[in-house]
């Protein structure tokens, strides 16, 4: 049941690998007010896909909400989500990625960390769904060094306490070659930014 306060409904559209993080934010919120509608986490794959997914979201859905908001942030796509969002006049997540705003957009900026691959707490659970075995790197681990020579860190940005993550995070480091890096994000900027909406 929605309070009065809150009684307008948002349409909440997201990036998959965001959705365990929003429902919890919702959860300890109580944002019952926003309906979270996810978009295949895999479309990270082909970020040329991104911003017209969310398109046609927004528009099946058109009138349905009181307001939308994307909870994405450019996510690879050159800026084509935020002409998306600029046409449907809804507003998305600030920033490059949600590394940034897990991590908090300014620190993320300062650190300027060129050779760390990063991970988030959906990224450890999935790994090989959405890097070891879309790279064919569990057919041809010799393509190892191609795509990650250049790298030096495989850095955790971990939303929950979960020491099965970590070890996952820390294997996944292994496998490629990099040295692990643990850091305590929580959920970052997204509780403040759905408490807004």
């Amino acid at each position: 049941m929605r309070s009065k306060a809150n009684s307008k409904r948002v349409l909440v559209v997201a990036c998959g690998a965001l959705a365990h993080e929003i429902r919890a934010i919702c959860e300890m919120s109580g944002l019952d007010h926003l309906d979270l509608h996810c978009l295949p986490a895999i479309l990270h794959n082909r970020p040329d896909r991104i911003a017209p997914a969310v398109d046609d979201c927004l528009r099946e859905r058109a009138g349905a909400y009181d307001s939308a908001f994307v909870a994405y942030a450019d996510c690879g796509t050159g800026g084509a989500l935020a002409e998306v969002c600029a046409r449907h006049g809804v507003e998305m997540i600030r920033g490059p990625h949600c590394y940034a705003f897990f991590d908090g957009q300014e620190r993320f900026a300062a650190r300027d960390e060129t050779t760390a691959f990063y991970v988030t707490d959906f990224l450890a659970r999935q790994f090989d769904a959405f890097v070891t075995r879309p790279l064919g790197l569990d057919r041809h681990p010799e393509l190892r060094d191609m795509y990650f020579g250049n790298y030096e860190t495989l850095v955790l940005l971990a939303q929950t306490d979960d020491p099965d993550l970590t070890a996952r995070a820390r294997a996944a480091a292994e496998r490629l070659g990099l040295k692990f890096e643990r850091r305590w994000t929580g959920y970052g900027e997204l509780t403040p930014i759905l408490s807004a909406l």
